[in-house]
């Protein structure tokens, strides 16, 4: 979960944000609402995230146009690559 702070309100009150963190919480520091940094827990050594793919998972996000085999340029124009 993570928790918008302006800067002012992030200095006033670091100790509180950083026990946040500390639990595994994430604080992003915002000047004029707008977002600034990022403060999020150190990993620790030898922990990795675990790495899952789902074979499929983006089925039916791509659109083909055409067909994939045919050239790109005109075969008239091929003499410029030579």
């Amino acid at each position: 979960m993570s928790k918008n702070v302006n800067i002012a309100e992030f200095k006033n009150r670091v100790s509180e944000f950083l026990a946040l963190v500390e639990q595994g919480d994430e604080v992003i520091v915002c000047r004029r609402n707008v977002p600034l940094a990022r403060v999020q827990p150190i990993r620790k050594p030898g922990y990795e995230k675990p790495r899952h793919s789902v074979v499929g998972c983006m089925k039916g996000s791509v659109q083909i146009h055409g067909d994939l085999t045919e050239p790109c340029i005109p075969e008239e124009n091929w003499e410029m690559l030579k």
